[in-house]
């Protein structure tokens, strides 16, 4: 049976459980004390538009950067800006996948104004944009305004979605039934295609885990990743963002210094090699795949997408369904050229582009991702 990420690390620490011996219980005991309190947080707040905001920041999204920014100065709107700092420019240097957490953001925003009664009407880019790199210049305005459209069914599973960077369930199964669920819960006419199939699973699991291991080799864009890793309770409280490592095995690793930084560059290093094991296990327990594809490749189609995504995701959710994000191949820097071609002649057949490849499958119940507050990203409430 396959590691965890947890259990596979838990090698790593388990030299070092003797060294944190005295307050090595109490430092293991430690869980984030603010970083996911924005989700019990979600939807007490009298401004309605606050109200739609608190559950719009926790709509899935690259890296975990939460890129948005928001301005609430006039009466009834909000308008909705990218936060330049948080870009991901070595492995989504045209702002691809920010804008389809854009649009994750723009559809859970959209739901959650419904269960008040309002309706998000959104104008994207308001005042224009550039197709090669996001800016200064607004995403999107929202109005609120009063509709008597009935509340979407899906808002319910906002607070129980979760993305699995776990290993799944290789021996459970997944049928067509969740799936076709998703693919029913598209509302912005996303392309969405699966399969089940053990050879293209086969097929897929050695794809995506040559195109994770040429992310990881490319040193810039590995960086990339390893700069926003936040190791223990106390990294994920100063730092409620970026991909999060916590339980007690990551806070006896950052109490004796083992997993720095450092020990995740130095590809000699038990901490890196283990953490190869972890993630490659995610990519080997795919027990299925699905993709969404848009007919071009544009802000406003990505947009959609994003939209389109974040309903598929809570379709996964009341399905019970785990899912991750295998996006690597998709990423348009030089050294994944010959697989993002690859993947896009593969699944692609229609000359779409591809935006989303996930994989599928049941696992662990695993607790949210860190967010900011609300407070830190809205301006003139």
């Amino acid at each position: 049976m396959k590691l965890t990420r947890r259990k596979t690390m838990a090698l790593i620490g388990g030299g070092f459980i003797v060294a944190a011996a005295g307050g090595g219980v109490h430092v293991a005991s430690r869980k984030p004390a603010t970083a996911r309190a924005p989700w019990a947080q979600a939807g007490r707040y009298e401004d309605p538009r606050m109200r739609a905001l608190s559950w719009a920041i926790l709509a899935p999204n690259p890296h975990n950067m939460q890129p948005w920014q928001v301005d609430l100065s006039t009466p009834d709107e909000a308008m909705l800006y990218v936060d330049t700092t948080r870009l991901l420019p070595h492995t989504d240097p045209f702002n691809r996948q920010i804008t389809i957490g854009l649009g994750c953001f723009l559809e859970l925003l959209s739901l959650a104004a419904l269960q008040d009664g309002l309706d998000a009407q959104i104008d994207l880019f308001p005042q224009g944009m550039d197709s090669k790199q996001l800016d200064a210049r607004p995403v999107a305005r929202v109005r609120f305004v009063e509709t008597e459209r009935a509340p979407d069914p899906l808002f319910a599973h906002v607070r129980a979605r979760r993305t699995l960077k776990e290993p799944f369930n290789t021996d459970r199964p997944v049928d067509a039934a969740p799936l076709t669920a998703m693919k029913a819960a598209i509302a912005h006419r996303s392309g969405f295609g699966f399969s089940l199939s053990p050879d293209h699973i086969a097929w897929l699991r050695e794809f995506t885990h040559e195109a994770l291991a040429l992310e990881i080799e490319t040193p810039r864009t590995y960086l990339e990743s390893v700069d926003v890793m936040r190791v223990g309770a106390a990294d994920v409280d100063a730092n409620p963002d970026g991909i999060d490592f916590t339980g007690p095995i990551f806070e006896l690793l950052s109490a004796t210094g083992t997993m720095t930084r450092e020990a995740l560059l130095d590809r000699s290093s038990r901490v890196y090699q283990e953490g190869l094991a972890a993630v490659f296990a995610n990519t080997d327990t795919a027990m299925g795949h699905f993709w969404m594809t848009t007919p071009g490749n544009g802000r406003s189609e990505q947009i959609a997408l994003g939209r389109d995504w974040l309903r598929v995701h809570l379709a996964a959710t009341q399905a019970g369904l785990g899912l991750q994000p295998l996006s690597q191949c998709l990423q348009e820097y030089p050294e994944m050229a010959a697989h993002y071609q690859e993947i896009h002649a593969q699944l692609a057949l229609g000359g779409e582009t591809v935006q989303m490849l996930a994989r599928v499958g049941y696992g662990i119940t695993v607790p949210p991702s860190p967010r900011w507050p609300i407070d830190a990203k809205v301006r003139n409430a």
